[in-house]
């Protein structure tokens, strides 16, 4: 089917790159989020977050009058819904933004809309979705009850990209495609074609699901291995960047770097979905979690070790974001790191984050500043890489080589 109007709910990280994609191929786009901020900002041909190249494709879309963002969902063909799912206390997962979501389209719906859950979700989310779409819409039918007759259809595509190379593998990333009956997978796979040119790949839902819980779970059970092993090097006396590189010759083993934690919204926090669904049965994947939500501790007191030989210590903390080159803070273990050297009140803390223009109030409440990389190497006695951002990369040796440095990336 050809689609003209498609609606995204929740212009984030992933919402809004996707919806100036569809955008961009000339199709009607309406953008949805809670945030005035946002509406506003894209309304006006801007971006309210960093990804390379999207301020353009958004300005385009925006300037060509096929893109417009609003608080409040409008009719349309189809519904994309891509908003956060974080975790609880108990590390269950938080679908309130879904239900919330679903809440809010459910009386745009008309009959032969198609609505796809985009968010990583634990397994049986997109029934959820369908369930509480049918509560608020009797008068309609859905595909748990009616299967491929059903009015609407529902499936769940999980995005699977890299922060920093969103817009390329939105479009060349195979995806993988989970309709709850098989008109849902034919109408969900027309949709993703008007811009994906990699593979679709049909599926249930419930395994689409599995299916991106099980790719952060594998990359998060490799970094756990890596950071465990630089632990251990520590206590060895080894050097692990040396270790890793002579440990890779063998064809068969790709080690990957460790690192001060594992950040982000979705390695972070999808394994913890499919333990709270099998909690008897996930552990190693448990295991490699606890392991990488262990390193910030350790990482913390390398640095306050470090620190501790000064009268007065001034620690530079190189990197806030959860990984290399972009803005996102979520789940950042360098977030946390440096917040909990701030409240150990032993020491004046400095920020150097390249990509973003002021810090979170979490940290501005404990006195931390935000500095230029200049100020930081003139003003600190202990630095601590918690981010390979390339500018810091591009640093000279000899720029630290009267500093006690905590390298938890390997730079320097």
């Amino acid at each position: 089917m050809e689609f003209k109007s498609v609606s995204v709910v929740g212009l984030g990280y992933i919402g809004l790159p996707t919806a100036a994609v569809i955008a961009s191929r000339g199709i009607n786009v309406i953008g949805v989020d809670v945030s005035q901020h946002a509406v506003d900002t894209i309304n006006a041909g801007n971006v309210h977050i960093v990804e390379p190249d999207l301020d353009m494709v958004v300005r385009s879309a925006v300037k060509a009058g096929n893109l417009k963002a609003t608080t409040q969902p409008e009719k349309a063909q189809a519904f994309m819904v891509a908003v956060p799912t974080p975790f609880k206390e108990n590390y269950e997962a938080d679908l309130s933004y879904i239900e919330a979501a679903a809440k809010s389209i459910a009386p745009v719906l008309e009959k032969g809309n198609l609505v796809i859950l985009e968010s990583t979700s634990p397994v049986g989310a997109t029934e959820e979705l369908a369930r509480w779409l049918a509560e608020a819409r009797p008068d309609l039918t859905f595909p748990q009850t009616h299967g491929s007759e059903a009015d609407i259809n529902v499936a769940h595509c999980p995005e699977r990209v890299l922060p920093g190379h969103v817009l390329r593998e939105l479009v060349e990333n195979d995806r993988v495609i989970g309709g709850m009956s098989e008109a849902c997978s034919t109408k969900a796979v027309a949709l993703y074609k008007t811009f994906v040119v990699g593979e679709c790949l049909l599926t249930n839902a419930r395994t689409a699901e599995m299916a991106k819980l099980t790719e952060n779970s594998f990359r998060d059970v490799n970094i756990a291995f890596a950071n465990e092993l630089s632990m251990i090097c520590d206590k060895l006396g080894i050097d692990v960047w040396e270790l890793i590189k002579l440990a890779n010759r063998h064809p068969r083993v790709n080690i990957l770097n460790p690192g001060p934690g594992v950040g982000g919204h979705c390695i972070a926090v999808d394994p913890w979905f499919i333990v709270s669904s099998a909690p008897d049965t996930a552990k190693l994947i448990r295991q490699a979690r606890e392991v990488n939500d262990s390193k910030p501790h350790y990482v913390l007191k390398q640095i306050t070790d470090a620190a501790d030989q000064f009268k007065k210590p001034v620690i530079a903390c190189l990197g806030i974001a959860f990984k290399a080159d972009i803005d996102d803070l979520r789940e950042s273990p360098a977030l946390d790191i440096t917040k909990m050297l701030a409240e150990n009140n032993n020491a004046e803390v400095l920020v150097v984050e390249p990509n973003i223009d002021e810090l979170p109030q979490s940290l501005t409440n404990l006195g931390v500043k935000l500095v230029s990389i200049e100020e930081a190497l003139e003003k600190s006695n202990t630095l601590a890489v918690l981010v390979d951002h390339k500018e810091f990369k591009l640093l000279p040796p000899e720029s630290v080589a009267k500093k006690v440095v905590v390298d938890s990336r390997g730079i320097f």
